[in-house]
């Protein structure tokens, strides 16, 4: 069964910063490009971040391009997120996803 369990959010103030992790199982972490997804609230689902598993290529939304940083340890079969010059626009609950299946998220809120 495959797993993803998202934790490292909490309440921070803008321009602050935030590392998110992701702890995989079930599947063979280092064969598959793993993404970060984002729900603000009232708001759509939105990808925020991907990186591949063979060379490690990112991509990132225009938003968060050059704060956010996308990252993987296969040996630990863990990702992570981290977040710098946080906005009030980034709250969200964040959540990692695999192939379409997503995990349990981690709230992240950022006051003004």
């Amino acid at each position: 069964e495959v797993q993803l369990q998202a934790s490292g959010g909490g309440l921070v103030q803008a321009g602050g910063s935030l590392r998110l992790s992701c702890v995989a199982s079930g599947f063979t972490f280092d064969e598959y490009a793993i993404a970060w997804f984002r729900r603000a609230p009232g708001k759509e689902r939105e990808g925020i971040s991907i990186i591949s598993s063979v060379d490690g290529t990112t991509y990132y939304r225009d938003s968060v391009k050059g704060r956010f940083t996308i990252s993987r340890d296969n040996a630990k079969n863990t990702l992570y997120l981290q977040m710098n010059s946080l906005k009030p626009e980034d709250t969200a609950v964040y959540y990692c996803d695999k192939s379409g299946t997503r995990g349990q998220g981690t709230l992240v809120t950022v006051s003004s």
